[in-house]
């Protein structure tokens, strides 16, 4: 891999080899960071080239990312989500500037966490591993047993007991060995990785491993392309583990570094009041984050002990971003607007970042011209309980043409 230098410690700063085995620092157990020859890229590929590839996949980024190919076994179509226009739902929130909504809820199994898993399985391949296993709230079990079920890999997944019925169908259906933990997120975590070490299974937990938030990071290099590589002024994302939020930053990072765009955007951090450790250590300024209770119905993002703070604490204060709590009530009132406005159906999760996106332009936080994108993560039938909590029971009444008009008038 030559555009990649190696990985680097966010912790001590050791630089280690970029292995795909190696995934924590061997020196102080600190989280890597893959670190690119940026030269070499720009040597290899310019954004005019970049436009003419074909492959809509995540894969047409390859020069940014820590592989060497994309192995023989057969992937999914993972990435080229769409990039919509959402004036009409600009105009509901009181921005006047441009509003772009990055609908990746539209990847295989229905959310953006199918970027990590596409490039787990990569790895495991590199590492001639053949049983992939991971934690995780509900997204990033059901993506890896997907995109692993299509490679060909078997898996382990370790998933809350609370997780919704629709994902835990989703791994039952793609073959996963399904392990349901009575506990919290973090009991949960504990256990996987226990058990990844044991039986040396390859982790494929994003907090982790240092090569799934290079997947990740691909959803920003779909948004600069998009736009033509003039960035806007803020994107906002909805966060958990951290991992995601921290891809994205890297993500633009790697573009403004290899000359790409003229300009990184602010990034808008978006967490449910009920469990917002990363906003709350951001808010004070510091990396002294505090656990807390997982109260929340967006299970995607509810994490109480953040295995990726250091990152994503990172990526909020070099971007120079904000930090929104949203309550449940005005996640639900996102998942209504997003749906009204715009015809995108998105989980709880998925729509945490346009929650925040709105309370930050009635909070004055960001100015109203402001160009802004904002990502929903995951599809509303990841969790099609909380959508109906969200939008209400449907009328219901006998094949009568007088009840009808009872009800419509």
């Amino acid at each position: 891999m030559k555009q990649v230098i190696g990985a680097r410690c966010t912790l001590c700063g050791c630089s280690v080899p970029a292995d795909p085995e190696v995934t924590v620092c061997p020196k102080c157990g600190g989280i890597l960071d893959i670190e690119y020859d940026y030269d070499y890229i720009r040597s290899r590929l310019t954004k005019y080239e970049l436009m003419d590839r074909t492959d809509r996949t995540m894969w047409r980024y390859m020069e940014f990312l820590p592989v060497e190919g994309i192995g023989k076994t057969p992937r999914l179509r993972v990435g080229g989500s769409p990039l919509y226009k959402a004036d009409r739902l600009a105009a509901e929130i009181g921005l006047s500037g441009n509003l772009w909504i990055k609908d990746d809820g539209q990847n295989p199994t229905a959310s953006l966490k199918d970027r990590a898993s596409a490039m787990a399985v990569v790895k495991a391949e590199e590492a001639g591993k053949t049983i992939i296993a991971c934690s995780s709230t509900g997204n990033a079990a059901s993506s890896l047993a997907g995109n692993a079920a299509a490679a060909g890999f078997k898996t382990y997944i370790f998933v809350p007991s609370r997780a919704p019925k629709g994902k835990v169908a989703q791994l039952m259906m793609f073959g996963a060995t399904v392990i349901l933990v009575e506990g919290s997120y973090e009991d949960t975590f504990r256990l996987s990785a226990e058990a990844i070490d044991h039986y040396g299974w390859y982790n494929r937990n994003a907090a982790i491993n240092p090569y799934l938030m290079e997947g990740k990071k691909t959803v920003s290099l779909e948004i600069a392309e998009q736009l033509g590589f003039e960035m806007p002024d803020y994107v906002a994302i909805s966060v958990g583990d951290g991992c995601t939020i921290a891809g994205v930053w890297k993500g633009f990072k790697d573009l403004y570094a290899a000359g790409f765009i003229r300009t990184l955007p602010r990034l808008i951090s978006v967490q449910a009041k009920g469990c917002c450790p990363i906003n709350t250590a951001a808010a004070a300024h510091t990396m002294d984050w505090v656990p807390q209770e997982e109260n929340t119905m967006a299970d995607s993002i509810a994490v109480g002990v953040p295995r990726n703070p250091v990152k994503a604490l990172r990526a909020i204060e070099e971007s120079n971003g904000i930090t929104v709590n949203v309550s449940d009530e005005e996640i639900m009132a996102a998942m209504r607007l997003l749906g009204r406005t715009q015809g995108i159906f998105a989980e709880p999760a998925g729509a945490t970042g346009t929650a925040g996106l709105k309370k930050a332009v009635e909070s004055g936080l960001i100015e109203k011209g402001a160009s802004v994108v904002s990502v929903v993560t995951g599809n509303g039938l990841k969790d099609v309980a909380n959508a109906i909590k969200a939008a209400g029971e449907p009328v219901s009444l006998p094949p009568r043409m007088d009840k009808l008009l009872e009800v419509l008038g």
